[in-house]
């Protein structure tokens, strides 16, 4: 009995100790290998071969450390902090214009100033150089470079000595403003019916945004109402929040951020009268919508609010918060995973290996757990929202990319604005000249060839490699023969698929951002085949 008592309080004794031995194991730990950091450091600085920049392998050394955990947790030192800033807030100082600056020891072309802008308002058009920037020529200078010099504090003018498209050299003064890039790109109704809203980030009073944009829709006598999240990689979870409480009574729970134990639980529910819970809803996403869009479209979902069309989102479940460290830097640091209304977390589960775009790959129903949405039916965690209806996006040529990541369509819309003082209104523009784009774009130099031709120059490397170069050379020649295409007919073959980028390049250098977004909607087969499908 006396024995039995003694290893019960030995028992005892030993598992209350757990909670400090754990403890202190964890403070030795941290205390030894800042020790020993702080040793190689000082080791390297006094031994190593070379001078040493400390600055640069400390920051390596972070970077590395914070890329082990998740690819969110971030370093933000102090002159990163305005960047870091600009991308919460969507908003910087400076003149408002986009520029081009196709070789370095060239001038800077204004490509395309933003409506209302400093720069639009103080005559600059696209096709403008600039020669210099308070005095300092743009000759020599990066794109960035310059970009950084136009920039600088609100209230402040830098002077632009600029040749004007159809006329003279002359100083133009600007006065720097804060700017306001739109996380709302476009308000508008697609047709009798159907009011579109495109968002591309959920910065600062979006929610807001969201909201005057129904009314005004509702206006114009929108009876189903399309938000477009493709390729809205996220922003604010409040303004996410915010979204959300328009659509569906007050008190909903829209997410739930779970921290590492029970304190750090945080619910986020709706805290304002909606301003609408009947109007059909269709929600538009793809590999590239995450974060608060996933929050926005799961929540609509698990609610039966809203249909999701499109394809299966990126699968970013984790929640960022910002964290104050010395020297004014700020740590981002992941601090919850987000739940939504019927339990989902829809972090990939495994977010080191993607698809090419960064998507969530294949997983298979073993890996994942079954929910149910407000009217019982069945949703999958695992990896991102699954759309209700899956409707592909346009797939595009290897050409075609090409084209537009070259800077080809760009060019060639700046040489037409050059050659067109105006053109029709957007609903009547229609661009016809396409054997004048070929003769330009077989004039330039870039990689043409098909997906078919790549891959058979990499399937002819390696037979060369392996030494069968000769044993199947009639064939090869064969094949080659019947793959080779000459660049502008290649062209000519690609029409259809590449006219919606010129159209849309040219259209916004006349008539800004929004009458792009007009004409891409025009040619726009995700949107056209998803507006067909039934609401659930």
């Amino acid at each position: 009995m006396k024995k039995t008592i003694i290893l019960s309080a030995l028992a005892a004794f030993f598992f209350a100790s757990m909670p400090l031995a754990q403890a202190q194991s964890k403070s030795f730990n941290m205390a030894k290998w800042v020790e020993v950091y702080n040793s190689i450091l000082k080791e390297l600085n006094r031994s190593y071969v070379d001078s040493l920049e400390v600055g640069r392998i400390q920051r390596a050394a972070i970077d590395a450390m914070l890329s082990s955990l998740d690819p969110y947790t971030q370093y933000i030192p102090e002159e990163e902090r305005e960047d870091f800033q600009m991308q919460l807030t969507n908003t910087y100082g400076g003149i408002g214009a986009v520029i081009y600056k196709p070789d370095v020891n060239g001038n800077v072309l204004i490509n395309e100033p933003y409506e209302n802008s400093p720069a639009a308002l103080a005559g600059l058009r696209c096709g403008d150089e600039v020669l210099a920037i308070d005095g300092v020529s743009t000759h020599g200078l990066t794109s960035a470079e310059s970009s950084e010099r136009m920039r600088g504090k609100p209230g402040t003018t830098v002077v632009l000595t600029v040749k004007k498209l159809r006329g003279e050299t002359k100083d133009v003064p600007v006065v720097r403003q804060r700017i306001s890039l739109p996380s709302v790109q476009y308000v508008g109704m697609l047709n009798e019916a159907d009011g579109y809203v495109l968002l591309d980030k959920f910065t600062e009073g979006v929610g807001q945004n969201i909201r005057d944009a129904y009314h005004s829709l509702k206006a114009q006598g929108m009876k189903r109402l399309v938000l477009d999240l493709r390729g809205n990689g996220g922003g604010l979870l409040n303004e996410a929040v915010n979204i959300v409480s328009l659509f569906v009574p007050r008190g909903s729970v829209v997410v739930t951020a779970k921290g590492r134990g029970i304190a750090s639980e945080e619910v986020y529910k709706t805290t304002t009268d909606p301003v609408d819970t009947e109007i059909p809803i269709l929600v538009l996403v793809d590999s590239g919508s995450a974060s608060a869009s996933e929050i926005v479209s799961g929540a609509l979902q698990d609610y039966d609010r809203a249909t999701i069309v499109g394809t299966r989102t990126y699968g970013k479940g984790l929640v960022q918060s910002i964290r104050p460290l010395p020297y004014d830097g700020q740590l981002k640091v992941t601090t919850a995973k987000y739940y939504t209304p019927s339990g989902r977390c829809v972090q990939a589960i495994d977010y080191s290996h993607r698809n090419e775009d960064g998507s969530v790959g294949f997983i298979p129903d073993s890996l994942t757990h079954e929910f149910t949405t407000a009217r019982g039916r069945k949703v999958r965690d695992g990896g991102g929202i699954t759309p209700d209806f899956t409707v592909k996006g346009q797939r595009y040529s290897r050409l075609t990319y090409s084209l537009v990541l070259n800077g080809i369509v760009e060019q060639y819309a700046l040489k037409y604005v050059c050659e067109h003082e105006s053109i029709p209104a957007v609903e009547d523009f229609h661009f016809t000249d396409y054997e004048d784009f070929v003769a330009y774009a077989s004039d330039k130099e870039f990689d043409y060839r098909s997906s078919a031709r790549a891959l058979f120059d990499d399937m002819k490397k390696t037979l060369s490699e392996d030494g069968l170069s000769e044993a199947v050379a009639p064939q090869l020649e064969a094949l080659e023969k019947s793959l080779d295409m000459d660049k502008a007919t290649f062209l000519r073959l690609k029409k259809d698929e590449i006219i919606p980028f010129i159209e849309e390049e040219i259209v916004v250098r006349y008539y800004f951002q929004q009458a792009g977004i007009r004409i891409r909607t025009r040619h726009d087969s995700q949107l056209h085949e998803a507006l067909k499908q039934p609401s659930i």
